[in-house]
């Protein structure tokens, strides 16, 4: 078949994602970063995660808690059949994970069900909401052996009509939802936006902050900033969980990412912030480069996670290093293995665990959704330091902080 020819000087078959970012910003002007961001990492046929799901790994661009092998997949199995167990083992429960990538980390937790308890694995719905093409058929071949157990779709609000006990969780995934680029200069923030500068380039332009969402989640960080400082706010952690929590009849949201509480995110000498892409595990800070190519992520403020699932009717009742979570629900297994000093798994434990490795990067937020459930232990957690967000939520003497 002969390929057809195209005009010489002629405009291109495909157009590349710069060429789409610059065309919208000719015609609707400069782009907020959430915008941009948005674009960059999911247009359906050109943004990051669209284009291949080779990413994660040691010979993709970034490695993840999944990369280390099944052990991590299996925690997290034993720690939601305990979940199930603590919603009176229903007929029917659901598992619905976000970001699921290519399903590895799907099909390492519904094989540790499998084999843990077969009574709660008939009764399993497992869902991925997956907007993206090529990423959904990367996880009904990795799945197919599960087709009796997985559910794909392409929005969790289709979910919504037949809520069931359950889990709603993500690996890595808050992270990469879109977050606004700010600037603290002579006593006021402007937003960053995405421009064409002189140079004919993608470039920043400051702006005024027109949107109340994030007029009032920059009011929320004080201003105790040094001119200069540049930092990223997310607005959209409420819209995001509305409808998870709208699929679940009652359970546990959560939530495993790197981050940090409100005061030690916004430190007054973090002044560039926690803004980074990743490529073939090299770290830069210029998101505007090659926009498609690279990933683009920030840390999470899981205060403000926090914040947001307490108005939808949640409760906060755990946050802790991803090490010590793990070392805790993992301690029936760590009893069983007691003499075997050598293993795979003894070596895929220290890596997920350790503070040096991903145990201290990573943290652990886990919400109740609709049950009773005893206030945690401060002494086991770390301080949220959340601030009055709606009816329930219990402040110290000072009025502002609460641990759990």
């Amino acid at each position: 078949m002969r390929v057809p020819d195209y005009p010489i000087g002629g405009p291109p078959a495909t157009p590349s994602l710069a060429t789409i970012l610059r065309e919208r910003i000719q015609r609707d002007g400069p782009l907020r970063f959430a915008d941009f961001m948005a674009l960059a990492l999911y247009e359906p046929a050109l943004g990051y995660y669209a284009r291949e799901t080779r990413q994660v790994g040691r010979d993709g661009d970034f490695f993840t808690s999944v990369s280390v092998g099944p052990l991590f997949g299996e925690l997290l199995a034993r720690r939601f059949l305990h979940e199930w167990c603590t919603l009176g083992s229903p007929a029917r429960w659901r598992i619905i994970e976000c970001g699921a990538h290519d399903g590895s980390l799907a099909n390492d937790i519904l094989q540790a069900i499998a084999r843990l308890d077969p009574q709660a694995f008939s009764a399993l719905e497992y869902a991925i909401p997956e907007p993206l093409p090529r990423l959904q058929a990367a996880q009904r071949e990795k799945l197919a052996t599960f087709d009796r157990q997985t559910r794909f779709l392409t929005d969790a609000s289709k979910l919504v009509a037949d809520p069931q006990p359950g889990i709603a969780f993500g690996n890595e995934l808050l992270d990469a939802l879109p977050f606004h680029v700010v600037e603290r200069n002579e006593n006021r923030w402007s937003e960053c936006r995405v421009a064409i500068n002189r140079d004919d380039q993608l470039g920043w332009e400051m702006h005024p902050i027109t949107d109340p969402a994030l007029q009032d989640a920059l009011a929320r960080l004080g201003d105790d900033f040094p001119d200069g400082y540049r930092t990223e706010v997310r607005t959209n952690f409420s819209d995001f969980l509305e409808p998870l929590t709208r699929s679940l009849s009652s359970g546990l949201l959560l939530w495993l990412d790197y981050g940090f509480a409100r005061p030690e995110y916004y430190q007054p000498d973090r002044k560039t912030g926690t803004l980074r892409t990743f490529s073939k595990h090299r770290a830069a800070e210029d998101p505007l480069a090659t926009p498609g190519e690279l990933d683009i992520t920030a840390h999470i403020d899981f205060t403000a996670v926090a914040e947001a699932a307490i108005t939808l009717g949640c409760q906060p009742t755990v946050f802790r290093n991803q090490g010590t979570w793990l070392t805790q629900i993992g301690r029936e297994w760590l009893l069983s293995l007691e003499g075997q000093t050598a293993s795979a798994e003894l070596r895929q434990f220290q890596t997920l665990t350790h503070p040096a490795h991903l145990g201290g990067s990573f943290h652990v937020l886990e919400l109740s959704w609709n049950q009773a459930v005893p206030e945690p232990s401060a002494a086991d957690c770390h301080r949220l330091a959340l601030q009055a967000v709606g009816a329930g939520t219990k402040l110290d003497r000072g009025g502002s902080k609460l641990d759990f």
